[in-house]
């Protein structure tokens, strides 16, 4: 397994946590990776499956992972024109007493509705149609609010993965088959088990014997947790959250898919969801990703954009890791060998016009640095880091749209004379001129004519 970019130290710290977590876990088998700066640069197993040590090949169910591609799916369909995050689920899917919430909280579980689907638990008995799933849902599955909190739903899953078979006119696991797994390559992720394959298990709980667990098809509840992948499809899947897209979505997208939609632990804040990805703080840093379980199986993918670095692992076992091994192996890695940044080299060249927008600002009295970035973007930043910063793209018609921070989706516009020459940054009615308060600029409010006075002690 590959191992060979990293120092022996780091691969045997590595391998121990694995080992330590199998053995102290009772974990029939468990495998994990790690990637960074696009390659699966580390992966280790221990245990084994038919009696056989597990490969890189050895799938595993992956649980709730199954909807970070759904969500993938839902917002192929928004950047299509096919919907909006805002249309209510009416709109596309009609039928349901929860007509009303919309797409964006059902990806992102503030919908409040229930969180299981009516009859048995769908994890542990055989599924059945969509149809059937919509003609069970009542006015009593409606738990909150729309938008009043966090509220894990797998029937909205269920919902949404209907939703993308209506709007593309097939299953939604042939959607997925066409758009997102064959274009990344990832031929090892399927809606039902093919060899080699791990077998769900349970282990007792004050034995060491094996208890087989069910893997049923889902039917309507397959969008929720369907999944079986393997380490290095679960690579790729990072690689795409880190914005490796191959062109089946934008970059942008997928940020947006990461960013912070709600908060789902109470009063520490420290972990959330965005549209199809939890979200945690680990150490300052921010990790997005899914988890995934059913019956027999336990797995997790997580991602750390500022550091282009992923962790991944698989078990067959219902109860899983009994000790945050994720986690930890990222964190083996930040200490014993720490990401290094790509080697800083000039531009080849630059627009003058972009060039001559660079330098200074003031808005108000308060000093801005205008920086022109290596793929085009502006970068807008506060001279003493206090104050609101963001990034901005062009558009056709000359003006910029803010990336992050607060102005996020506002528009800049450069003012400038007569003679072409940039006078003024209005950034949504802001105004940024290169002296402190340009009484020549159009600064709302206007500038007192005398100036900067002193100030009488008197």
């Amino acid at each position: 397994m590959s191992s060979s970019e990293l120092l022996p130290g780091t691969r045997r710290a590595l391998v121990r946590r694995v080992a330590v977590e199998q053995a102290g876990s009772r974990l029939p088998s468990l495998t994990a990776g790690l990637v960074r700066d696009g390659e699966l640069i580390w992966s280790g197993a221990r245990g084994q499956v038919d009696g056989a040590a597990v490969t890189l090949d050895t799938q595993y169910r992956i649980g709730s992972i199954t909807k970070t591609f759904i969500a993938l799916l839902v917002m192929r369909l928004r950047d299509a024109g096919k919907l909006d995050l805002s249309d209510q689920l009416d709109q596309h899917l009609t039928g349901t007493p929860l007509g009303e919430r919309s797409i964006a909280q059902l990806l992102s579980h503030t919908s409040g509705i229930t969180a299981e689907s009516p009859g048995p638990w769908w994890e542990r008995a055989p599924g059945y149609p969509a149809s059937e799933l919509i003609e069970g849902l009542t006015g009593a599955d409606v738990r909150h609010r729309a938008g009043r909190r966090f509220h894990y739903s797998n029937v909205g899953y269920g919902l949404l993965g209907e939703l993308v078979s209506r709007l593309r006119g097939q299953s939604w696991e042939d959607v997925l088959r066409a758009e997102l797994l064959e274009p990344l390559g990832m031929q090892r992720t399927t809606s039902m088990p093919k060899p080699p394959h791990a077998h769900g298990w349970a282990v007792h709980p004050w034995a060491d014997v094996l208890l087989p667990e069910p893997a049923h098809d889902a039917g309507s509840m397959a969008p929720a947790g369907q999944l079986w992948s393997t380490i290095p499809d679960l690579a790729r899947l990072a690689r795409f959250l880190l914005g490796d897209t191959a062109e089946v979505l934008h970059p942008d997208t997928v940020a947006e898919m990461r960013e912070p939609a709600t908060v789902d632990d109470g009063d520490e804040w420290r972990a959330g969801y965005g549209l199809g990805l939890q979200l945690v703080r680990h150490k300052g840093r921010r990790l997005a990703g899914h988890t995934g379980s059913m019956p027999g199986f336990v797995s997790t993918v997580w991602v750390d954009p500022k550091e282009d670095t992923a962790v991944l692992y698989l078990t067959n076992s219902t109860v899983g890791p009994s000790g945050p091994v994720a986690t930890d192996l990222l964190d083996l890695l930040h200490e014993l060998e720490p990401h290094i940044p790509a080697e800083w080299a000039p531009q080849p060249a630059a627009d003058p016009a972009l060039l001559a927008l660079t330098g200074q600002w003031y808005w108000g009295p308060s000093p801005y640095a205008l920086r022109l970035l290596p793929d085009g973007l502006l970068d807008l930043n506060p001279w003493n880091g206090r104050g609101r910063a963001s990034r901005f793209r062009a558009n056709d018609d000359g003006t910029w749209t803010g990336l992050d921070g607060y102005y996020a989706g506002e528009l800049l516009r450069i003012g400038r004379a007569a003679d072409g020459t940039a006078t003024h940054l209005d950034l949504n009615t802001f105004i940024f001129t290169r002296t402190p308060y340009d009484p020549a600029a159009p600064i709302p409010g206007g500038v007192n004519p005398d100036g900067w006075v002193p100030v009488d002690p008197a």
